[in-house]
C-alpha cells in the first residue's frame, strides 16, 4: 500500500508512536489508549516543512485549497454542533518540537485529539477571526441536512467535504459500471449523494487501478466494495453482492437517531414519509 502512496504523494512517513522511543512513547507509558489522538498531533514533529495543512482522512478536496497557505496557525473552520470550538479535520499549522512536546504533555492529562486541540488553542474563537475558516473549508456531509437552505445556497462553493459519523463512503459498495452505490449500511449516518459518489467516481478512477497494478484488489468482479477494519484499508474484493435484508429499528432506536443527527433522509425518514405519517394524524 505504501508503494501505491508513493505513486501519488512526495513524501510518505510512517507514523507509528505505540512503537517509538521519543517523548510520545514516554506518554502513551500511561496513557496508551491515547495512541490514536497522538498520531494526529504526531503532525507538528513535521519541522522540515514551515507551514501545513492537517487533513482527516475521511475528507474529499473538491477545489483547490492551496490559499490556506496563507492562512496561519490555528486556522480551523467551526464545529458544526458547538461553533464556539473549531473542528479537527482541517486545520493550518506550523510544526515545531517546542508545540509538539506541549501538547503531548496536555494530551497526558485529558485525552480526545478535539479537546485536547480546542483547549490548547483556547483563544481561537475570540482572537482573530482571520483563523477563522469558511465552513466550505471543512463542510460536515451530516449538516446539509439540517441546513439544506443554506447548503443550496452555498453548496456550489465547497471546497472541502468532511463524512463526518460513523459510516464512511468506502463502508458502502458501488458497481463501476453504473456508478450507483449498490447497498447501504443498516446503521447508516446519511451521506449526500453527490459527495458520496464522487468519492467512489474518484477511487475507481484514479486509485483502483493502482491497486490493481499491485495486485491489491483484483480486477474481474462486478462492483467494488472497501472494508473497514481496525480504522484501515485491510481489504478490496469484487464480486456479487449479497443479498441483505434491512434489519427492524425500533422507535426509540429511530429517536436516538435522530437525536444525534442521523436521520435516514433518504430513506424511511424521507420527506415523503414524514409528510404522509402527518397527512395520516391530521386525517
Amino acid at each position: 500500500m505504501r508503494k501505491v502512496l508513493e505513486i501519488i504523494f512526495d513524501e510518505v512517513l510512517m507514523v507509528d508512536v505505540l512503537d517509538s522511543g521519543d517523548s510520545a512513547h514516554l506518554t502513551l507509558m500511561k496513557r496508551p489508549e491515547l495512541g490514536v489522538t497522538l498520531t494526529k498531533l504526531h503532525c507538528w514533529s513535521l519541522t522540515q516543512y514551515s507551514k501545513c495543512v492537517f487533513m482527516d482522512a475521511d475528507t474529499l478536496v473538491l477545489a483547490n485549497i492551496d490559499d490556506l497557505f496563507e492562512r496561519e496557525e490555528l486556522s480551523a473552520a467551526p464545529d458544526p454542533g458547538w461553533p464556539d470550538c473549531f473542528n479537527s479535520g482541517v486545520f493550518v499549522y506550523q510544526p515545531s518540537v517546542e508545540t509538539y512536546n506541549q501538547l503531548l504533555h496536555l494530551a497526558s492529562e485529558q485525552g480526545g485529539d478535539q479537546g485536547l486541540l480546542n483547549t490548547f488553542f483556547s483563544n481561537w474563537a475570540t482572537t482573530d477571526i482571520r483563523k477563522h475558516l469558511p465552513f466550505i473549508y471543512n463542510l460536515s456531509s451530516i449538516s446539509i441536512y439540517s441546513y439544506l437552505p443554506a447548503f443550496k445556497a452555498f453548496g456550489a462553493n465547497v471546497k472541502v467535504v468532511h463524512f463526518l459519523g460513523g459510516v464512511k463512503p468506502w463502508n458502502y459498495a458501488y458497481d463501476p459500471q453504473t456508478k450507483s452505490v449498490k447497498s447501504e449500511p443498516h446503521d447508516s449516518t446519511t451521506i449526500h449523494p453527490a459527495f458520496l459518489h464522487l468519492w467512489w467516481d474518484t477511487f475507481t478512477t484514479h486509485v483502483a487501478p493502482l491497486l490493481q497494478q499491485y495486485g491489491l484488489v483484483k480486477d474481474t468482479c462486478s462492483y467494488l466494495n472497501v472494508e473497514h477494519v481496525s480504522g484501515a484499508l485491510s481489504h478490496l474484493s469484487l464480486g456479487e453482492i449479497p443479498a441483505t435484508s434491512q434489519p427492524s429499528v425500533s422507535s426509540e432506536e429511530r429517536k436516538e437517531r435522530w437525536e444525534q443527527g442521523q436521520a435516514d433522509y433518504l430513506g424511511a425518514d424521507s420527506f415523503d414519509n414524514i409528510r404522509r405519517k402527518l397527512d395520516t394524524y391530521l386525517q
